[in-house]
């Protein structure tokens, strides 16, 4: 028989697990992608001002469709965690201890339906896009898009479940079980 300390265990479990995807995601993905930036527009403009050259051919583009939005999409969660999303605090911070936890479930409940639907449908055009096999042109060539495509659910994957792991542990503290 399981009892709260093995509901507990599990939790944290879970919440490691939760968390050292999302801080492994954001560290060497997104990281990668700022530092590649870089090297591009570096070389970039150094092959233009100083040898006369396009030395990478649709730098602008690789930029702007590939290394741009995988590290934008693999570092929201970690952002969602931290808390530099946007969030406004101002009327909630007068509220008791109660009414606030009140607040962050419901809040959290409406967070979670907007990601379900919001994975939903980028699930979708990201298996439609593997299916079709889609390509996007970079400079004169045309490359695969649909591995990028691919990371995009998993971003709003472990949204999902950071958002469902704050839901069930405010939900629990506002039951008087956490």
């Amino acid at each position: 028989m399981s009892g709260p300390d093995d509901a507990e265990r599990r939790t944290s479990a879970f919440t490691r697990g939760l968390t050292l995807a999302e801080n492994r995601i954001a560290q060497y993905g997104a990281g990668t992608c700022l530092a590649a930036m870089m090297l591009v527009i570096v070389i970039s403009v150094l092959g233009r001002y100083l040898l006369a050259a396009d030395l990478i051919p649709g730098a602008y583009n690789i930029i702007e469709r590939v290394l741009f939005p995988l590290m934008v999409f693999w570092a929201i969660p970690i952002a969602h965690r931290d808390g530099t999303f946007p969030r406004l605090t101002v009327l909630v911070d007068r509220l008791g201890p109660r009414a606030r936890l009140a607040v962050s479930v419901f809040v959290l409940a409406v967070e979670l339906v907007i990601y379900l639907i919001l994975f939903r449908f980028v699930f979708e055009f990201a298996w439609e896009g593997v299916a079709r096999e889609r390509m996007m042109r970079i400079a004169t060539e045309t490359w695969p898009v649909y591995p990028i495509l691919v990371m995009v659910p998993l971003s709003f994957g472990l949204m999902v479940l950071e958002i469902a792991r704050l839901l069930w542990r405010d939900a629990r503290m506002l039951a008087g079980r956490g």
